[in-house]
């Protein structure tokens, strides 16, 4: 038994902010991957990752019982499938803001909801969101508390726009220029983060009036600026928002910058060879990086190492 494949994910924009109903948008990144398999290993990982699902088929049991409508599994078969070793194997990095519970979620929906939404059904709104929903519900486990889009993500394989909260749509972006010398790349702190403390730091925040004008004044309202010129291909424009969106998140959200990272955000925003941002909760994981110049970016980044998601 192998399942069917599931993606990471990049959230390009709307990291906390979706929180608050910022615009966002999740593209898959095929580069990493997970399936489910169930054939012999012996590895710590398998065994690791089985000891997991051998847990988390007891939250989904109780989720059923919880959330009464919302969402069944063939529950049975799931506790079969574990207690024969089943595992997932998994490319995804974990704590590096890339959606690696969400390929595991999207998987064990995708073999075991005995209802579920189909990727080949018409996805109205109100699906895309109940998919949302039941995902939410699904990756609580994992992070205490889920928007549920990593999941949506990586089950649909498609980029994903969200306009707000209740307002969700599949999107296309504009394709690639591969001769092109501008990108999006990854750049890697080489240490993982926890979402749930970097969440809960946020709201903290959140709690101050200062903070919520600025999330709303500034960090939204270029976040939105951000989506918009990315979408409309408005190259120069995208990277006059990016700048200061750069220095809004390097001014507020400090602590989820990994400290070696503060001043290769600072010289980014001071040179503009290339602006970073957060990319998922932060605290590690991976940076997102924007250059238009990959060249200068490499240069300017040397000794560490990126990986280009796609090419402007």
């Amino acid at each position: 038994m192998k399942g069917p494949l599931f993606y990471s994910k990049i959230l390009l924009f709307g990291e906390y902010g979706i929180i608050k109903d910022s615009k966002g948008l999740s593209i898959p990144y095929n580069f990493f991957k997970g399936a489910l398999k169930r054939d012999k290993n012996d590895s710590k990982m398998a065994q690791d990752s089985n000891k997991s699902l051998k847990a988390y088929a007891e939250y989904l049991k109780v989720l059923e019982i919880k959330e009464e409508g919302l969402v069944s599994f063939d529950i049975e078969a799931l506790e079969k499938d574990v207690a024969n070793g089943m595992y997932f194997d998994s490319s995804i990095p974990q704590g590096y803001g890339i959606g690696s519970s969400g390929a595991l979620v999207a998987a064990i929906y995708d073999r075991y909801a005995t209802d579920k939404i189909t990727v080949l059904e018409n996805l109205t709104r109100e699906k895309l969101l109940q998919l949302k929903q039941i995902f939410g519900k699904m990756e609580s486990f994992f992070h205490g508390k889920s928007s549920g889009l990593d999941p949506l993500n990586s089950y649909l394989s498609l980029p994903i726009l969200i306009n707000s909260k209740d307002n969700i749509e599949s999107t296309s972006i504009p394709s690639q220029n591969t001769e092109g010398k501008g990108a999006v790349f990854l750049l890697d702190s080489g240490m993982t983060g926890e979402t749930a403390p970097m969440v809960q730091l946020f709201m903290e925040n959140m709690k101050q009036e200062g903070f919520r004008n600025m999330i709303k004044d500034q960090f939204i309202k270029h976040t939105d600026a951000c989506v918009e010129d990315f979408l409309n291909g408005n190259v120069k424009s995208l990277f006059g928002n990016l700048k200061q969106l750069s220095h809004v998140v390097f001014d507020h959200f400090k602590p989820m910058i990994p400290s070696k990272f503060h001043q290769l955000w600072q010289k980014g925003i001071e040179t503009n060879d290339y602006y970073l941002k957060l990319c998922g909760s932060g605290g590690g994981g991976y940076i997102l990086g924007f250059t238009q110049d990959l060249e200068k970016a490499k240069k300017a980044l040397e000794g560490h190492t990126l990986e280009v998601v796609y090419n402007f």
